[in-house]
C-alpha cells in the first residue's frame, strides 16, 4: 500500500514538474494580464445596472452550452444568431461603463506624465487659485451657517465643456458675493453646479451626471448623487453644501470625503488644485561674492 502511493505520489509530481517546466514567463504575464483586466471588469459593472446585464449575458453562454452538448440545433442556431450582433448591442448598452473605462486608463495616464513630468503652474495663476479657493472656503462656510445648498466643480486636467454647455456662461471673477448670490434661494442659477476654470466662474447653473453608486447613504440627495457622478467620470474636485444640515463635503475620484471645516476644505483644495512648486535650481556657474566685516556691519 506504502509503496503504490509512493509510486502515485511521484508520477503526480513528475507531470507537475514536466507542465510547470514547460510554462514560460511570457504565458504567465499573459494569464495575469487577463485575470487583471476581468477583475477591473467585475470591479467596473458591480452594484451598476450593468451587473444584471453581465448575468443576463452569462446565462445566455450557458444555455448556448448545454444546447451545443444536447444537439438542440434550434435553440443553438437562434442562439448563434443572436451573438452574431451581440457586441453591438453590448457596445450600446454599455456606453456610459466603457466611456467610465476609458475615462480612469486615461486618468492613469496622466497620473503616469505628471510622475515622470511634474506638472507645474504659472506664479500669476498660482496667486489667482489660491485666491479662489480662499473665496469658495469662505462662501462654504457661510452658506454652511445660513443652510444654502451649493455645489461647486472645480475643472482640473479633464475638460468639462460638455459639462459647461448645460449651464450660463459667466466668466466672472470667484469671490464670496458672486457665490452667495448664485447660490441663494429662489434664484435662477441656485438648483444647478457652479464650473470654476483657470480661478474663474465659467458658468453657472450647470447639470453634472448622477452617479450609479447604490452604497450612497440616503442621507445625501441629488447634490452629493452629481458630486459623485462627476468625479467618477473626470479628475474634478467638488465642493458640496448640504441645504438640510449645512454639512461641507468634497467629492474626488468617486470618494466623497464629508463633515469637513474650513480649514481642512482649504488644506484639502490647495492640495488637489495648486501643484507645489518646483525646487530653484543653482546656477553651478554662478560665482559667490565674499561679504566683508565692513559690508556687514553696514
Amino acid at each position: 500500500m506504502g509503496n503504490w502511493f509512493t509510486d502515485l505520489f511521484r508520477d503526480i509530481t513528475g507531470k507537475l514538474g514536466v507542465l510547470f517546466g514547460e510554462i514560460k514567463i511570457t504565458d504567465l504575464l499573459d494569464v495575469l494580464i487577463i485575470a487583471f483586466i476581468i477583475y477591473e471588469i467585475i470591479i467596473l459593472v458591480r452594484n451598476t445596472r450593468a451587473s444584471q446585464i453581465v448575468k443576463g449575458v452569462v446565462l445566455l453562454l450557458v444555455v448556448y452550452i448545454i444546447a451545443e452538448l444536447a444537439n438542440l440545433r434550434t435553440l443553438s442556431f437562434v442562439l448563434q444568431a443572436i451573438t452574431s450582433f451581440g457586441i453591438v448591442v453590448l457596445a450600446i448598452v454599455f456606453q456610459p461603463e466603457l466611456r467610465r473605462a476609458i475615462e480612469q486608463v486615461g486618468q492613469v495616464n496622466s497620473a503616469l506624465s505628471r510622475f515622470l513630468k511634474p506638472p507645474t503652474m504659472e506664479e500669476t495663476l498660482r496667486g489667482d487659485w489660491q485666491k479662489a479657493i480662499v473665496a469658495v472656503c469662505d462662501a462654504a462656510e457661510r452658506m454652511a451657517e445660513e443652510r444654502t445648498g451649493a455645489l461647486i466643480a472645480i475643472e482640473r486636467r479633464t475638460n468639462l465643456n460638455e459639462i459647461i454647455r448645460t449651464g450660463t456662461a459667466l466668466h466672472s471673477d470667484v469671490n464670496v458675493e458672486m457665490l452667495g448670490t448664485i447660490f441663494y434661494e429662489g434664484t435662477p442659477l441656485h438648483d444647478g453646479a457652479v464650473v470654476v476654470r483657470e480661478a474663474k466662474i465659467e458658468a453657472a447653473g450647470c447639470f453634472l451626471p448622477l452617479s450609479n453608486n447604490l452604497e450612497i447613504s440616503r442621507d445625501m440627495g441629488t447634490r452629493h448623487r452629481s458630486a459623485l457622478g462627476l468625479s467618477e467620470n473626470s479628475d474634478a474636485v467638488v465642493v458640496v453644501v448640504s441645504e438640510e444640515s449645512g454639512i461641507i463635503s468634497l467629492a474626488k475620484n468617486g470618494v466623497m470625503i464629508r463633515r469637513l471645516d474650513r480649514q481642512n476644505l482649504f488644506s484639502l483644495l490647495v492640495s488637489e488644485v495648486i501643484p507645489p512648486e518646483a525646487p530653484k535650481r543653482r546656477n553651478p556657474f554662478r560665482r559667490k561674492t565674499k561679504v566683508t566685516a565692513h559690508e556687514e556691519k553696514e
